[in-house]
């Protein structure tokens, strides 16, 4: 059984730092490129990071350049977002998603391509 399952949100002050995980299982990983994405209320689900798996190539957006990062450990088939100096408007429910068929572009892939998601992991920054 294919599946992404994310984990490490929770609730966190303005500045404060969370580190989520996305544990893929059922698929080669390492021929996959992985997109983190957020969705807020009432809003579209955008990008946030990504990255190449095979070379190690990363990509943030300018909204969290410079406090997001976007890792992995191959060997563990995981991926990771570390989030520092959160703000209050990174608040959202947080999803990895896998795809194959990825481009020599940023990001990767379209949002509508990845072939699977996870299921989300919540995020909430306080002022």
């Amino acid at each position: 059984e294919v599946q992404l399952v994310e984990s490490g949100g929770g609730l966190v002050q303005t500045g404060g730092s969370l580190r989520l995980s996305c544990v893929a299982s059922g698929f080669t990983f390492s021929d996959s490129a992985i997109g983190w994405y957020r969705q807020a209320p009432g809003k579209e689900r955008e990008g946030v990071a990504y990255m190449v798996l095979r070379d190690g190539d990363t990509y943030s957006e300018d909204s969290v350049r410079g406090r997001f990062t976007i890792s992995s450990d191959n060997a563990k088939n995981t991926v990771y977002l570390q989030m520092n100096d959160l703000k209050p408007e990174d608040t959202a429910v947080y999803y990895c998603a896998s795809g194959r068929k990825y481009g020599s572009h940023w990001p990767p892939l379209s949002r509508y391509d990845y072939d699977y998601w996870g299921q989300g992991t919540q995020v909430t920054v306080s002022s």
